[in-house]
């Protein structure tokens, strides 16, 4: 049998993590060591993997009903491969050192079992609840799986260069960093556009570091309601494509 798609068989390597290419993770499991994943984000494995849902400790569980940011992880387990993806998304392999990492849980595919995480919150100069302040700092060392929405851009912070983003496309930050959320409109009318310039908040980073952004500002809806409508299958309905990424979060 002859097909192009023999240009797409499996990239051998004998790396832990490997991109089989833009989109498609490959986890190598040897027995010793688990790998957490987001729910639902395995597309294939080979070898004996077991996957089962990831315990959550009571102080997880509180944050995320308290703050809306936390990680829906299954655990994979036993030897042989598995095959993470989600949605088609440019996936990007970090090593979490000693310094840490601030991501938005929306963009993380999977994470070494040796890996914490804690809800943080970015300060606002206005303390608006939900406007998307928390993050999760994740500390250790071992390997990260983030996604993005398109091939991302790292920026460097310095102390005499900071970066501004946009805080519905920044994904990652190093946690060594200051950071200060705004918005760009003033408080009275803090959940509405500025004018006809479309931006909203913000996030400064100052320090030493890098920010990484995506070049979109929301992902596509995971959980959209079917039959609900172009609004609703579209991230539009209840807390926009955010709340779907999420699993609607706040309806739990």
């Amino acid at each position: 049998m002859q097909s192009p798609l023999f240009a797409f068989t499996e990239a051998q390597t004998q790396d832990r993590y490997a991109l089989q290419n833009p989109h498609l993770l490959r986890v190598a499991l040897s027995g010793h060591e688990d790998v957490l994943a987001r729910k639902g984000s395995m597309v294939a494995y080979q070898g004996l993997i077991e996957f089962d849902g990831e315990y959550q400790t009571p102080g997880q569980r509180r944050a995320r009903s308290r703050t809306g940011e936390g990680l829906d992880l299954m655990r994979c387990s036993g030897q042989g491969t598995v095959y993470l993806a989600n949605l088609a998304q440019h996936i990007h392999v970090m090593e979490v050192d000693h310094d840490g990492l601030t991501v938005d849980s929306s963009y993380v595919l999977a994470l070494d079992s040796t890996l914490h995480w804690e809800s943080i919150a970015v300060d606002s100069q206005f303390g608006i609840s939900g406007s998307g302040k928390y993050n999760l700092n994740i500390s250790g060392r071992g390997k990260l799986a983030l996604m993005t929405s398109g091939q991302p851009l790292l920026l460097q912070v310095t102390p005499d260069k900071y970066v501004n983003a946009d805080a519905d496309a920044i994904v990652a930050w190093s946690s060594s960093l200051r950071v200060q959320m705004q918005a760009q409109t003033h408080s009275s009318g803090v959940w509405r556009r500025r004018g006809n310039t479309g931006e909203g908040w913000e996030l400064s980073f100052l320090g030493q570091g890098y920010a990484l952004v995506q070049p979109s500002e929301l992902l596509p809806p995971q959980n959209a309601v079917v039959g609900g409508g172009v609004a609703a299958q579209f991230g539009m309905g209840q807390q926009g494509a955010r709340g779907q990424n999420q699993g609607n979060i706040f309806s739990n």
